[in-house]
């Protein structure tokens, strides 16, 4: 049986290797490791489920009800699929082709009175070629959709913050290794947070992260970096470090964790700006060229000992440098 590492899995698939992590962290995949290899791979029915929840989410299920489907429970999967179509919005109703696959998808379960997983037949069926309409970032649609996609870009632009990140004194942990990196950093992190009681002294604490070293081709290791803000004179514990942030000005846009592809659309925003251009740095170019991501009420969260499904840290603000032209 062939064996695909996470960076081979990623190129093919064109989904990030955060992605992949965060399906494995959901149970909805699993990895494991090979004799003579120093990282985890995937085999040959997890790289053909991987390809199914890209299918589903391609079709804007939530991974929750993926789960459920991809678990073969015949009833929930239609009643699924036909929620997804009758519950779609008007702004969604317009791109068609996103219909009319949920329906055949729909008649592929009608069809088949088994337990079976549907979707294995999926290859075979003239899904597929509609699936070729539909990237999993929503907004890079074909010609026939262009209206619908421009006036829901629209509503997003409008929703482009401009702020100043004010100077500060960090504490930092970066990680690069075979597991999750945001995970790792984010444990330690979340040691510091509660061991330190740092809420409490510093109520408006705020915790940035970014890739560090950025993923690359090929590479099935990438790293991430934390920081957490304290007051000036505030001593850390290693491994973490004390650093200094500069501060400056960004465009913000929040997201829903974990739709890190909207980086598209902010980079595509600042490029199109009349008034702001990107103030990328370059000596960063390796760890995403200055941009950020903070994790909003993350500190407090963490120091409540709420968890990520609470409804309170599920928002990440995407955060791009900028100046004005």
């Amino acid at each position: 049986m062939n064996h695909m590492t996470i960076g081979e899995v990623s190129s093919i698939f064109q989904v990030s290797t955060r992605m992949l992590r965060y399906y494995e962290k959901m149970g909805l995949i699993e990895s494991t490791r090979k004799e003579g290899y120093a990282y985890r791979v995937y085999d040959e029915n997890t790289v053909k489920r991987i390809q199914q929840i890209i299918i589903l989410r391609k079709l804007q299920i939530p991974l929750k009800q993926i789960r459920c489907i991809l678990n073969g429970d015949r009833e929930k999967t239609i009643q699924i699929l036909k929620t997804q179509i009758n519950g779609m919005d008007e702004s969604v109703k317009s791109i068609q082709t996103i219909k009319e696959v949920l329906e055949k998808l729909l008649e592929l379960f009608y069809k088949d009175t088994t337990n079976k997983n549907c979707l294995d037949g999926v290859q075979e069926n003239s899904v597929m070629k509609l699936l070729e309409f539909l990237p999993l970032e929503r907004y890079c649609l074909k010609e026939k959709q262009k209206m619908s996609v421009r006036k829901e870009m629209v509503e997003k632009q409008s929703c482009v913050r401009i702020v100043m990140l004010p100077p500060c004194t960090v504490a930092a942990y970066q990680f690069v290794g075979d597991n999750p990196p945001e995970e790792t950093v984010g444990e330690v992190m979340n040691t510091f947070v509660r061991s330190s009681k740092l809420y409490e002294k510093k109520p408006d604490a705020r915790l940035f992260g970014f890739n560090n070293p950025n993923p690359a081709p090929g590479d099935d290791y990438h790293g991430y970096e934390d920081w957490v803000t304290i007051s000036d004179d505030m001593e850390v514990p290693k491994p973490l470090v004390k650093k200094h942030f500069e501060g400056g000005i960004y465009a913000a846009y929040t997201i829903n964790f974990p739709d890190f592809y909207e980086w598209n659309f902010l980079t595509e925003w600042v490029k199109n700006n009349d008034t702001w251009q990107a103030n990328y740095h370059k000596e960063k170019a390796n760890s995403m060229d200055g941009c950020l991501e903070e994790h909003l009420n993350w500190v407090y969260s963490s120091h409540m000992g709420w968890s990520e499904n609470s409804g309170v840290d599920g928002k990440l603000d995407l955060l791009l440098p900028i100046k004005l032209k």
